[in-house]
């Protein structure tokens, strides 16, 4: 039996094997998204150990969610089943937005009323996150289970810009 993979998801492997730059990964993994799922924004952060710290690495809408550093994680419902358990989030409307993001009327402006996060998971500690927003009731089990396919391909590029960051702090 012969599966046909979709350019999209080849791309993003061929990237993840062979890019030291984690920029490229991360747009590669937008492409695949954009290709398979859609999207209005996605984003990634990773997770500064200790877990109380993110930050954003790779973001469609750089106007609306720069990468602006590290931002604190305070305890939130989210946070403890995104980060802490390393649970997949699906939302598809508003008031799931709203109970799960401060940022929702940003979310809200830019047409997003949906969305699913990925915990990146590398050895079962979770090192960042995939987040995918669209408009309401966009998306099914079957993009979460895709999504999930693009995150596994992300926790080498995490730790890459990690490492990165991290350095470009010390200097």
């Amino acid at each position: 039996m012969t599966t046909e993979l979709p350019p999209a998801l080849i791309a993003l492997a061929s990237a993840a094997a062979s890019e030291a730059d984690p920029r490229a990964v991360f747009r590669a993994a937008e492409a695949a998204n954009a290709a398979l799922v859609g999207h209005r924004l996605f984003t990634i952060l990773f997770v500064v150990p200790g877990g109380a710290e993110v930050e954003r690495v790779h973001s469609s809408d750089p106007v609306a969610y720069p990468l602006t550093g590290r931002k604190h994680m305070g305890p939130t419902p989210w946070g403890d089943l995104v980060l802490k358990q390393g649970r997949t989030w699906l939302g598809n409307g508003m008031d799931d937005i709203r109970w799960a993001f401060y940022d929702h009327e940003t979310i809200a402006r830019l047409g997003c009323a949906a969305c699913i996060n990925i915990p990146v998971r590398e050895g079962g500690e979770v090192v960042g996150t995939l987040n995918i927003l669209d408009a309401a009731d966009s998306y099914t089990e079957r993009d979460v289970a895709t999504a999930e396919v693009i995150g596994g391909f992300l926790p080498g590029a995490l730790r890459r810009a990690a490492t990165l960051a991290a350095a470009a702090a010390r200097d």
